[in-house]
């Protein structure tokens, strides 16, 4: 796994020794970034789910102007925490569960990547993203990754699907948020 554009292109990522965690592949992540494009340039990036950090931090290496990571598994932790210094591009660790850092966040996100475990049901992504909605800027942008046999999350009423794409066993969904909802 590598950072595959930008300052750090090139540079190796470390993913996490467990098993719930599975990292995105290349492909997939340049995919992800293809479709994202220039919206990536100067966002505030929130990683949840974040397992090794590689959204968060091929976001950095594009331009964002900030991340936060959100994870909470302690293997994961250990991976995301090393990678960040490594790379030396920022970002902010947060170990919480996504649904307790969304219930308490007060960060306003113009670009989120949403990579859950591939056994989380889809109920539950339904529910963090109602969440979510609370935390995104005007006109935000919301990537998530899902198994492609998965259901599609619902979504709150504010927000349209921009993409709907597959690769191999991984389905990705670009949903963006209406820009003056609030």
């Amino acid at each position: 796994m590598r950072i595959i554009a930008g300052t750090a292109k090139g540079r190796r990522l470390i993913a996490p020794d467990s098993k719930g965690t599975r990292p995105v592949t290349d492909r997939v992540r340049e995919a992800v970034f293809s479709i994202v494009g220039a919206w990536v340039e100067e966002a505030n990036v929130l990683d949840l789910y974040a397992g090794s950090g590689s959204f968060g931090l091929e976001a950095l290496s594009r331009g964002a102007r900030a991340a936060t990571f959100v994870e909470n598994g302690a293997k994961a932790l250990i991976a995301l925490r090393r990678n960040i210094e490594t790379l030396d591009l920022g970002g902010t660790v947060v170990s919480s569960t996504v649904s307790d850092y969304l219930n308490r966040s007060a960060g306003s996100y113009d670009l989120v990547f949403m990579d859950p475990p591939w056994e989380q049901p889809t109920e539950i992504m339904s529910a963090d993203l109602g969440r979510l909605d609370m935390v995104l800027a005007p006109a935000a942008q919301v990537v998530v990754s899902r198994r492609y046999s998965d259901g599609e999350p619902a979504i709150p009423v504010t927000w349209g699907v921009a993409t709907d794409r597959r690769y191999g066993d991984t389905r990705i969904f670009r949903y963006a948020k209406e820009s003056d909802t609030r």
